[in-house]
């Protein structure tokens, strides 16, 4: 604990509180002052002028970062037949259907993410009050309910993220490792950012894009230029 704290406040010391950096200046302080033993993860928070508690506002969506996240995940798929084959060749590490429900009913969640197709969804959906909430459920809108699974195991396994904002307008997603450097991080913020923007409901009104922070996994977070971002992609 003593050695977050020194990173930190090394880290924290040279952010100017009052000030709203660009995206070079943020990720060259994140990247070039990160003196921790492991490679942290790179996350940026959203702040979108959307009330998700209406339906016509809310931002969920799903974007294949040119780089990948730097994690290595675990998929679930529910398929049968010729699917279940299908799953397995590209890649997923469980596979399976009303033995999968029932491993999960007993309390197993050892995955990150599940693909399902289509016909399966009307036994997967009563595991919505398990999964749902962990972010685990299947969705058609971010493409994890599909008889393509090949090609979404594939997307997922490279480095594709989904994304929902919360109830207070909040969007949190990962996008990357330390490790990856100033410009590989910053073409998947990039890609991010393109995608939101692009997600904009029509009934949003104002300022779309409030705030935005960058952050490492032990690092404090750094305010950057919503102006700038978004003239980013001019």
């Amino acid at each position: 604990m003593a050695k977050r704290g020194k990173n930190y406040l090394a880290v924290k010391a040279k952010i100017d509180v009052q000030k709203r950096y660009d995206l070079d200046e943020a990720l060259d302080i994140l990247v070039n002052n990160s003196k921790l033993k492991f490679d942290e993860g790179v996350d940026v928070a959203f702040r979108l002028g959307v009330n998700p508690k209406h339906s016509d506002q809310m931002v969920r969506g799903a974007v294949a970062l040119p780089h990948g996240t730097g994690k290595s995940i675990k998929i679930l798929a529910f398929a049968k037949g010729e699917k279940e084959k299908e799953a397995k060749d590209a890649g997923a590490d469980f596979v399976g259907a009303e033995d999968m429900i029932e491993k999960i009913e007993g309390g197993w969640l050892e995955f990150d993410k599940a693909v399902a197709t289509p016909d399966l969804m009307g036994q997967v959906s009563k595991l919505g009050k398990v999964l749902g909430p962990r972010g685990l459920m299947p969705n058609a809108k971010v493409g994890t309910v599909t008889f393509d699974l090949k090609r979404a195991i594939e997307e997922l396994k490279a480095g594709k993220v989904d994304f929902k904002v919360e109830k207070n307008g909040i969007l949190h997603v990962p996008v990357g490792k330390i490790s990856f450097g100033v410009e590989k991080l910053k073409e998947n913020i990039t890609a991010l950012l393109e995608m939101i923007i692009k997600l904009k409901p029509q009934t949003s009104k104002g300022t779309y894009l409030k705030s935005i922070a960058i952050s490492s996994t032990m690092g404090p977070g750094i305010k950057m230029d919503p102006v700038y971002m978004r003239n980013l992609l001019k």
